[in-house]
């Protein structure tokens, strides 16, 4: 078997690879190849800088990385890993990473970042043995919105028109929910006003319900609330994935909305300037 770059390998052969290896997994993942064709889209995929175990022609696993300059670091986001069944067992991961390490480095890649499922312990020791740390804690949330109904103003933005440099905790976002990603992705931009003025500000996919970014910018009592309800006008049925576990105040805030915590991860880093 030989590890090498995905920058050749068709589109269609890495979606076959990666629909096996994610079968059975611990969360349900979409099939729909398109999904995955904007997803790594937005997330900056370069397959250039993603690599694959190949047993002759057959790709086994997997590698993906989406690439950008955050931060001051020029990071490597592993946005999905896999093995294939037939396969498991045989330390292909850390085989692939063995041979990634350095390409990364060679192309100027500072740390490496992925995320994983808390209760998937095998594969945070796995992680744990190429060298990565566990940096960040996410829970994820879904379900009804249960806020009562309140006239607010709402009003839909583009993209451009955020001022994403006073919107607070973006070094608090997981990869694909930065607004890096965002600017390439399928999102509705919200102010919400309170007392004529901006007190609050939130982004989601209206097609999935999928809040990516959601924030209170004036510090006032029932902000979240208020916040709240304006997604509730948006949309009943939400999911919001990876909120920082520190930020105890929107995690309460969520929960007394009625979501349920549904699944939690780790988000692991490792600096490639410390490695060999």
């Amino acid at each position: 078997m030989i590890v090498r770059h995905l920058g050749h390998t068709d589109f269609n052969t890495i979606m076959e690879c990666f629909l096996s290896a994610f079968e059975n997994y611990f969360v349900e993942m979409p099939t729909d190849y398109n999904f995955y064709k904007q997803r790594w889209k937005a997330a900056k995929v370069d397959f250039n800088l993603s690599y694959g175990m190949f047993d002759n022609d057959q790709l086994v696993g997997f590698i993906i990385h989406g690439i950008d300059q955050r931060h001051g670091e020029h990071i490597a986001f592993n946005t999905g890993t896999g093995v294939i069944p037939k396969y498991r067992g045989q330390k292909i991961v850390k085989a692939i990473y063995e041979y990634a390490i350095p390409d990364l480095k060679h192309n100027g890649i500072t740390i490496s970042v992925l995320e994983v499922i808390m209760v998937n312990e095998k594969a945070v020791k796995a992680y744990e043995g190429v060298g990565f740390t566990i940096c960040k804690t996410f829970k994820c949330f879904s379900g009804e919105l249960l806020v009562g109904e309140s006239q607010l103003e709402v009003e839909e933005i583009a993209f451009h028109e955020v001022p994403w440099e006073q919107i607070p905790n973006q070094n608090k976002y997981s990869w694909d929910f930065h607004y890096k990603c965002l600017e390439n992705g399928n999102s509705n931009y919200y102010n919400v006003y309170n007392e004529n003025k901006v007190e609050s500000f939130f982004s989601i996919n209206t097609e999935n319900g999928t809040i990516n970014q959601l924030e209170v910018l004036q510090n006032k009592k029932g902000n979240w609330k208020r916040l709240l309800q304006a997604v509730q006008s948006i949309s009943k049925e939400v999911r919001i994935i990876n909120v920082d576990d520190r930020l105890g105040k929107k995690i309460s805030a969520l929960e007394n909305a009625g979501l349920k915590n549904t699944v939690n991860q780790y988000e692991m880093e490792l600096c490639l300037e410390n490695e060999s």
